[in-house]
C-alpha cells in the first residue's frame, strides 16, 4: 500500500503540515538558542539574527512554539481518533515517531517544572531530564530525515 501523509486524512492538510514544520524548525532553533551557542560562535552577530543570543527571548518563544506545538498534537490525535481511523492505519513509522515525540513532551515538560521556583530536582535527574530532551529531539530529527528518504508516511489506507 502506498503510505499517504497524516494530513491528507481529511483532505487540504498542506498547512497544517507546514505549520508542523514551521514549528518543529522553530523549537529546533529556540531550542539550541538555550545553550549559548549562538552567541558563543558569533551567529547573533549576523544581521537579523541577534535574539538567538538573547537567552529570556529564545526561553519565551520556546515555551510558546512548545504550547503550540502540543495543541497540534492534541487536534491530529482527535481527528484521527475521530475521523481517520475507520480508513487509515498507522505505520510502523508513525509509532516510532508517536514515541520520540511523548518523549520529548514528557521531558520538555519536566524542564519547565524544573524552572519553576518552588520545584527542586536533584542536579543528577536535571542532567537526565536535559540530555534526555536534547537527546530525543535529535533521535526525532534523525528518525524524521530516515523516513522522508524511505518516503515513509504517518498512515496507510487499510
Amino acid at each position: 500500500m502506498k503510505p499517504i501523509n497524516t494530513y491528507e486524512l481529511s483532505g487540504g492538510r498542506s498547512a497544517l503540515r507546514w505549520l508542523y514544520m514551521l514549528t518543529l524548525f522553530l523549537m529546533t532553533l529556540t531550542g539550541f538558542g538555550q545553550m549559548p551557542i549562538f552567541k558563543r560562535y558569533y551567529i547573533a552577530d549576523i544581521p537579523g539574527m541577534g535574539w538567538l543570543g538573547k537567552f529570556y527571548v529564545t526561553h519565551y518563544i520556546h515555551y510558546l512554539g512548545a504550547i503550540f506545538l502540543i495543541g497540534l498534537i492534541a487536534y491530529v490525535i482527535v481527528d484521527y481518533v475521530l475521523s481517520g481511523r475507520k480508513e487509515f492505519r498507522l505505520t510502523s513509522s508513525a509509532y516510532v515517531r508517536i514515541a520520540l515525540l511523548g518523549a520529548i513532551v514528557i521531558t520538555g515538560i519536566f524542564r519547565v517544572l524544573k524552572n519553576l521556583p518552588d520545584v527542586v530536582f536533584s542536579p543528577g535527574f536535571t542532567l537526565f531530564i536535559d540530555i534526555s530532551h536534547l537527546g530525543f529531539m535529535m533521535l526525532y530529527l534523525l528518525a524524521a530525515l530516515v523516513f522522508r528518504i524511505m518516503k515513509s508516511g504517518w498512515v496507510v489506507r487499510k
